[in-house]
């Protein structure tokens, strides 16, 4: 298999690695919040804004680059 026909797997598996921590770090997030940190928690899910920014253009980018030719 030539190396080029792994990049569209890495960039999936990379993906799905962001979402993963992404989901973990809300969890945590959560949890500071119920303990009094709320400002805490709002510091982060701004920072995590980001990710759901860009969920949709990277998702149609793994589209283009899974679609066969």
């Amino acid at each position: 298999m030539p190396n080029s026909d792994l990049l569209p797997s890495l960039l999936l598996k990379i993906n799905e690695n962001q979402l993963a921590l992404e989901a973990a770090v809300m969890e945590l997030t959560n949890w500071v919040e119920q303990r009094g940190s709320g400002d805490v928690a709002e510091n982060v899910r701004g920072a995590l804004e980001t990710i759901s920014t860009n969920e949709e253009f990277i998702n149609m980018s793994l589209a283009v680059i899974m679609a066969p030719d």
